[in-house]
């Protein structure tokens, strides 16, 4: 990749102290570690609208699917001023070629769910969506994105970086438009990064590919993106990347030797089982792609779909 992978952040989560009491929230492994791989562009609703640090506490108060925010003491509203300055904020961040964006958990702004919503009573519920964040994910609705409380989660951890990543080469591919030829390469290299989420996306992107030069560019680009969106973001299972792993072995049915394929059934069995993380099929196999130098496994991004220093697969 030649450009930046650009990713979109809670000013707070990089260690800035925009919060409402002077302080931030830190989060060690994004700045210290995914950001050796990202550039980010961090993002404070609150203080970009004109409030101040420190400044009164807020909260979401009345209807869960169109809460208004207000301060908790004072009951100042500040909604309006809150959205006439995303509206602009994200026909900014449209042009800043965002592969993803991590927010603030929980937060009245930019919490992406589970956020309080309270009635005028003063009763919460835990089901808003900050007023930032809604606007955003209306916006984008392509874009990956993941709040920090998630990401602590390994499995979801892992998703989302490896969503950001195959948008950043995705970028590359509509950079090209309306040539086909990059659009081609991206769906054969990314076939079993597919299949490993969604066997019926895996489906319907090969189809809309094959009959691309029948179709409208701009609809085919358009409809692959929301495709491959919505299949990345449905989380793989041990069945499904079981399947892909039988299938990769399928490719060295010649070379290797019964007791080498035994071995590997061995260690994709004990992968399904939960015994042994996805990181050791995964190398076992990229063993015999370098030792037989196979074509069509060694461009997979499914062997490699993010940095390997990373260290997310050890845990899946």
């Amino acid at each position: 990749m030649e450009k930046p992978l650009r990713l979109g952040i809670s000013s707070c989560l990089l260690g800035n102290n925009v919060r409402y009491d002077g302080g931030h929230k830190l989060d060690r492994f994004l700045r210290d570690t995914l950001g050796k791989y990202v550039e980010f562009v961090p993002v404070c609703p609150e203080v970009e609208c004109g409030m101040s640090v420190p400044r009164e506490a807020m909260r979401l108060v009345g209807d869960i699917e169109a809460p208004r925010l207000r301060t908790i003491r004072s009951g100042e509203d500040l909604t309006d001023q809150m959205l006439a300055w995303a509206a602009e904020k994200n026909e900014w961040l449209a042009g800043q070629d965002l592969c993803g964006f991590i927010f603030k958990s929980k937060s009245p702004s930019s919490g992406l769910q589970g956020v309080k919503v309270y009635s005028e009573q003063g009763m919460p519920q835990q089901k808003g969506v900050g007023i930032f964040a809604k606007t955003f994910i209306t916006r984008f609705p392509d874009i990956p994105v993941e709040d920090d409380g998630r990401l602590n989660d390994p499995g979801l951890r892992e998703n989302f970086i490896e969503r950001i990543f195959t948008a950043r080469r995705w970028q590359d591919v509509v950079a090209a438009k309306p040539a086909l030829g990059p659009l081609v390469a991206f769906q054969a290299h990314h076939k079993y990064l597919v299949l490993a989420h969604s066997p019926k996306h895996y489906t319907a992107l090969g189809r809309l590919v094959a009959q691309a030069s029948e179709m409208d560019r701009d609809h085919v680009f358009a409809e692959y993106g929301r495709l491959l969106s919505e299949a990345l973001r449905i989380r793989t299972t041990k069945a499904k990347l079981f399947n892909v792993l039988e299938k990769s072995m399928g490719h060295f049915k010649k070379q290797i030797t019964a007791w080498e394929k035994q071995e590997l059934l061995d260690v994709f069995r004990r992968f399904k089982e939960g015994q042994i993380p996805l990181i050791v099929p995964v190398t076992l196999l990229n063993h015999y792609i370098r030792k037989y130098d196979e074509p069509y496994l060694k461009t997979q991004f499914f062997f490699n779909p993010h940095p390997l220093e990373l260290k997310l697969r050890n845990h899946a």
